[in-house]
């Protein structure tokens, strides 16, 4: 299958390209700091479901159309982009939800909402499709054969890791939303901002290139 120094390159490479935060920690942050740390999490496990369909997608083939056809980016992008810009708007109109009741509030971020939101911003990301469009076949062992498996397989290693640390990121997050809920117009002031944050996050993606 994988050599053993293949492998350990390989998570040595995604390791540090994962470490070094990017819009999607910040747009698990930005969910912790709102909704708390049930939702970050949530928001964590769907953005990595996302990232699995495009390994797999990858794996079959679409990386490599994707990093051929300018249209195919485009569309791409500009309906993950639209996505986040609509998921902070919504923020924060409802940013005063945050102050109510901790029973009225947890509806706000209910788990398998706010996993679905997670999921899109995860699989309409272009930038996940060219990161292991690239990455992920300079690891593949073509000796050993079977290149879609060891695709499918190095990619699920890189979601895993990617896991990891944006659900450490989104607790960290969801720990201070419980110190600055005892404030509530603090709060109100966060869940406005976290939607500052993600429409700067869809206007960055919309601007961004292919590199």
């Amino acid at each position: 299958m994988i050599g053993l120094d293949r492998l350990t390159l390989f998570l040595t490479v995604v390791t540090v390209l994962i470490a070094v935060p990017g819009p999607s920690v910040v747009f698990v942050v930005s969910r912790g700091v709102a909704l708390g740390r049930r939702a970050a999490v949530s928001t964590a496990v769907g953005n990595e479901a996302g990232l699995l369909v495009q390994v797999a997608l990858v794996a079959f083939g679409l990386g490599e159309v994707l990093a051929r056809s300018l249209l195919v980016f485009s569309t791409l992008k500009f309906a993950g982009a639209l996505y986040l810009v609509y998921l902070g708007i919504h923020a924060w109109r409802h940013r005063k939800l945050l102050m109510v009741e901790k029973q009225t509030a947890s509806t706000v971020g209910r788990p398998e909402k706010v996993f679905r939101e997670g999921f899109i911003v995860g699989v309409s990301n272009p930038k996940g499709l060219l990161i292991f469009g690239a990455v992920l076949p300079q690891f593949v062992d073509p000796s050993t054969g079977n290149a879609q498996l060891q695709l499918l397989l190095l990619g699920t290693i890189c979601v895993l890791i990617a896991l990891v640390s944006d659900a450490t990121w989104g607790l960290l997050a969801g720990s201070a939303r419980n110190w600055l809920a005892r404030s509530p117009r603090r709060l109100s002031w966060i869940g406005g901002m976290s939607g500052v944050m993600m429409i700067g996050l869809g206007v960055r993606l919309a601007l961004s290139g292919r590199d």
